[in-house]
């Protein structure tokens, strides 16, 4: 039985503070460390919106550090050991 086809529910997008993308139920409590981005409707609509607005998958802090270590005299490489 092909579940996704027969979801009706009303979905919002989210993100977190590492500016990743979701999609929430509407009506649930968002977790923790989630807030709506203003998207809602239908989940494969917000799964859209997210694939236009979601173009790069590096969380926040590690695009930051990256651009720090790329500055002159910003600390060189970035490694996994950080």
């Amino acid at each position: 039985m092909d579940t996704e086809a027969e979801d009706t529910r009303t979905y919002e997008v989210v993100v977190n503070h590492e500016e990743q993308y979701s999609t929430w139920p509407v009506g649930l409590e968002v977790p923790d460390g989630w807030r709506t981005a203003g998207k809602s409707g239908p989940k494969s609509e917000c799964l859209e919106h997210i694939e236009r607005v979601w173009t790069d998958m590096r969380p926040l802090s590690l695009r930051k550090r990256m651009e720090t270590a790329a500055l002159p005299g910003g600390g060189g490489a970035i490694t996994g050991s950080e």
